[in-house]
């Protein structure tokens, strides 16, 4: 069970920002006081990206031009595929392994990235957030997933860069990895007997 941006996708609103914003400094500023994650997490929960624009530009005027472009140029937030990874989830999909995606993604954002990866197609499912209404590390995303498609917690091996939601996973009873590179889920994946 795959996490996708930050493990199979280099999204980082950083990627566009900086493109838009010389100064690191304000660009830091600017997504820890106005285009948080928080803010974002709400869109990857259900909220309308256009309600969720307004009423931050209304919060904040004298940004509605860098608030605007945090979704109208979103694709520009995916540098591409995290290429290690995509080669060992196309190595596992090669051995017949079940793979499924459980995912904090926008419903309205997702159709960038299905276009641009093709490796999305390698998964049995993606259950994303955006359309169930929740969230990681809650709980119940995780057992939706697992009710829904038969699974055993016990044999499932959860994959995301956030410790966080890893340590969600392991309160289920799945086994948890915390990514930070393919050489170490490379190892992880062995351990397990997947490669």
């Amino acid at each position: 069970m795959f996490d996708l941006g930050g493990v199979l996708i280099d999204w980082n609103p950083r990627h566009l920002f900086r493109k838009l914003v010389p100064d690191p400094a304000e660009v830091e500023e600017l997504l820890a006081t106005v285009c948080t994650q928080g803010w974002n997490e709400q869109q990857d929960a259900g909220r309308a990206l256009a309600e969720a624009t307004a009423e931050l530009v209304a919060l904040h005027p004298h940004r509605a031009e860098l608030i605007r472009c945090y979704y109208d140029r979103w694709d520009e937030m995916m540098a591409g595929a995290i290429d290690g990874t995509v080669a060992l989830l196309e190595e596992l999909d090669g051995r017949g392994v079940p793979l499924y995606a459980l995912t904090n993604f926008s419903a309205e954002t997702f159709p960038h990235a299905r276009r641009r990866f093709p490796f999305l197609s390698r998964f049995r499912a993606i259950v994303m957030s955006g359309e169930e209404r929740l969230v990681k590390p809650d709980p119940r995303f995780y057992r939706l997933l697992l009710d829904r498609h038969r699974l055993v917690p016990g044999e499932t091996l959860f994959i995301d860069d956030s410790a966080v939601n890893v340590e969600a996973a392991r309160a289920l009873g799945m086994a948890g990895h915390h990514f930070r590179d393919p050489a170490a889920l490379r190892a992880e994946l062995a351990g397990h007997g997947l490669l």
